[in-house]
């Protein structure tokens, strides 16, 4: 698969909770870096994590819009929808593919600094 199949099907993955999708995607040292720099990383710790947020926010959704690869960097704008406000609204994400894997899903804010900062203004 090319990285921007990989990264669409990570994203196609959160959207239906598929965790094991999920986990057959994610490198064995998966970094996960939210919109405020906080994350974690490892596979093993992000399954979990899924599994809780997926338990506590069943509705949740990326809806992408426009779609950048940058060789094994893929960039994703769009919205979230979610029960909770503070995961609803417009959004970046970037995936990092290494070895047909994702070794980093990381998320942003949908803002004028974020979108030069990637190169998508």
């Amino acid at each position: 698969m090319k990285p921007e199949e990989i990264a669409l099907k990570f994203n196609s993955c959160i959207n239906s909770q598929n965790i094991k999708g999920l986990s057959n995607l994610m490198s064995p040292n998966h970094r996960f870096i939210d919109s405020e720099n906080g994350g974690f990383q490892g596979k093993e710790k992000a399954i979990k994590i899924w599994k809780e947020f997926f338990k506590k926010y069943p509705e949740y959704r990326n809806n992408l819009e426009i779609i950048k690869s940058r060789s094994n960097l893929i960039i994703m704008v769009g919205h979230s929808i979610c029960s909770n406000k503070k995961l609803e609204g417009d959004g970046i994400w970037t995936a990092k593919i290494e070895h047909n894997k994702v070794a980093e899903w990381k998320v942003y804010y949908n803002t004028k600094d974020n979108r030069k900062l990637l190169g998508i203004e």
